[in-house]
């Protein structure tokens, strides 16, 4: 009686780890929405406490960047072994309630079976069946990361192309003043809508790929200090900074980008369960300093940009639009550890200890 309730406990344990599995994998590479993996998720934050143990070793970004470029694919790895060892242990249990005894028995027949090598045979139809379908699954979870790949490198190469880009117009890092003032020496400030049309549509991409495929934030540029969450808070610095300072026709295509901008990141940061108020006041602090605003306008006003003439103004309404995307902001420049850049990762604490998709305390990042 003992043996068989220990059996039925067997076969329960087995099918709710395989469940698991599987639901982890459908998540992850099939559900085309935004959806939370707890199995995923801690994978991820055990790759990463590994890494930030290295990184804390490392004496300069650069070293920083060349440990950290490699998280994003081995954790993906290790993903992939997670489900492939989970499939296998719960299939363990199921052919132990079966009948087939013994550990090193379990083992053999379930390896076999899940890697497709075949050299351990069952001969009842109850095995065999089980056999087949554990071989589906490893086939099937195989076939999902390969097919996930090119999906996941399309979409990296639509967010770096753009962020390569972003070096012509901003500089690099790249810089909100920078931006404006080559833009009114060479083209005219006139000519920024094709700006704010482009990075508009890229913030709705990141927040489609970002969130359905979240490995995707931790892939790295191909240059060191090319950063995604850099690049957007030099567009979306930019477009607040005409808007509120500079002496130009109203700018609606600024004001959608920006809001496009803050959009996105808000929604990547709810994926990584960063907090953020959603709902910031205008006169709410931010973490750039007034004087730090001040200097930048003169930067302007010296490379003969037209700017506003109530400078006190100007600064409550770039506060007030700054406030929006503020904390997400340097919340994502510290979780992925982006190279310094002005107004962004410049004011960020690169933290060994944060772990993936934990908290980050945000309020030790504003008002330094």
């Amino acid at each position: 009686m003992l043996d068989v309730a220990i059996r039925i406990v067997s076969l329960i344990a087995g099918v709710v780890i395989v469940f698991a599995s599987v639901l982890s994998a459908i998540r992850t590479f099939i559900l085309p929405r935004n959806a939370r993996d707890p199995v995923a998720r801690n994978v991820f934050i055990v790759i990463r406490t590994i890494f930030n143990f290295r990184t804390r070793r490392a004496k300069t970004y650069l070293q920083r960047d060349r440990i950290m470029e490699l998280y994003a694919p081995i954790s993906l790895l290790c993903l992939l072994l997670t489900w492939l060892l989970g499939v296998m242990f719960g299939y363990m249990f199921l052919y132990y309630a079966l009948g087939i005894n013994g550990l090193r028995n379990v083992f053999t027949v379930s390896g076999s079976s899940l890697l497709t090598l075949g050299f351990a045979t069952v001969s009842e139809f109850t095995t065999t069946a089980l056999a087949f379908s554990e071989a589906i699954i490893g086939l099937i979870l195989v076939a999902l990361l390969i097919s996930y790949l090119p999906t996941m490198y399309a979409a990296f190469s639509r967010r770096e192309a753009a962020v390569s880009l972003l070096e012509v117009r901003a500089g690099s890092p790249p810089s909100a003043v920078e931006m404006i003032k080559r833009y009114s020496l060479i083209r005219g400030l006139d000519e920024m809508d094709e700006v704010w049309v482009g990075w508009e549509a890229w913030f709705v991409d990141i927040e489609e790929t970002h969130t359905s495929l979240g490995a995707l934030a931790f892939f790295r540029s191909p240059q060191p200090d090319h950063s995604w969450v850099t690049a957007a808070g030099a567009v979306m610095d930019a477009a607040a900074l005409l808007i509120s300072v500079v002496d130009v026709p109203r700018t609606p295509r600024a004001q959608l980008c920006l809001r496009a901008g803050f959009i996105s990141l808000r929604r990547i940061c709810e994926f990584f369960r960063i907090p953020f108020d959603p709902d910031p006041q205008p006169s709410d602090p931010i973490s750039i300093a007034q004087v730090e605003f001040e200097d930048a306008c003169d930067e302007l006003a010296a490379a003969g940009v037209a700017l506003k003439a109530d400078r006190e103004q100007a600064w409550r309404d770039f506060a007030g639009w700054r406030v929006n995307y503020d904390r997400v902001l340097l919340s994502l420049a510290a979780l992925t550890m982006a190279p310094e850049a002005r107004w962004s990762s410049d004011r960020s604490i690169i933290v060994p200890s944060v772990g993936l998709l934990r908290r980050v305390r945000v309020d030790d990042l504003v008002n330094k």
